[in-house]
């Protein structure tokens, strides 16, 4: 009985951790639990699906999500050297052509895009948390990236010029194109660049 009542105790501990407590205590009195717009729950996690996918045949770790926005990091928490740059550029470029064959379910004949933003710099890393303990990057380059996702536009890869100088000189055998002055939120007006798909480029040559 003793025995019993400690895996329940467990069992309890792990529900409270992976769901919102409201939620996870009418689960247990077995009431129902109201739900989400089940097509937008859908939509996001065969989003998700494809795009974890992707990540995974990449040297990407992802951070965290944040409603239908990603956080990712490579060099962290394995470094990698200058490779960090070129993981996620790559992975990007997948990123851009799986959504161009993704299916809204409920519907079908609607397409979806996303927008994408790099920076590369120096971040603090921490585990934050008792109860859930999370991995977390703290620090001005974690901004400059989210700036660069918010301040691009669907379908293209909007880079920092610090990520345009990584990637071109550093590693090489990338083409990016000048955007111009960008007002970003905290920084004023940064110079920032497009991060050439290999699709683009293509373009580009048979023009």
């Amino acid at each position: 009985m003793k025995e019993l009542t400690e895996e329940k105790k467990k069992s309890d501990v792990l529900l409270y951790r992976m769901l919102p407590k409201q939620v996870a205590e009418r689960l247990k009195t077995g009431q129902p639990v109201e739900p989400e717009p089940l097509n937008v729950v859908n939509l996001l996690n065969d989003l998700y699906t494809v795009f974890d996918a992707i990540i995974d045949e990449h040297d990407v770790y992802k951070v965290e999500t944040i409603g239908d926005g990603y956080l990712c990091v490579s060099g962290l928490p394995h470094r990698n050297g200058n490779d960090h740059a070129k993981e996620v550029a790559e992975m990007s470029f997948e990123l851009l052509r799986a959504i161009k064959t993704f299916r809204i379910p409920h519907l079908p004949t609607e397409k979806i895009n996303i927008r994408v933003g790099l920076h590369t710099g120096a971040v603090v890393t921490g585990v934050v948390g008792m109860t859930m303990p999370r991995y977390c990057l703290f620090g001005d380059a974690v901004n400059t990236a989210s700036r660069m996702e918010s301040n691009g536009k669907p379908g293209r890869v909007h880079i920092s010029t610090e990520a345009m100088k990584f990637l071109t000189e550093v590693i090489g055998g990338y083409r990016t194109e000048p955007r111009g002055e960008v007002i970003v939120k905290g920084k004023g007006a940064l110079e920032t660049h497009w991060l050439l798909t290999p699709e683009e480029q293509e373009r580009l040559f048979i023009e």
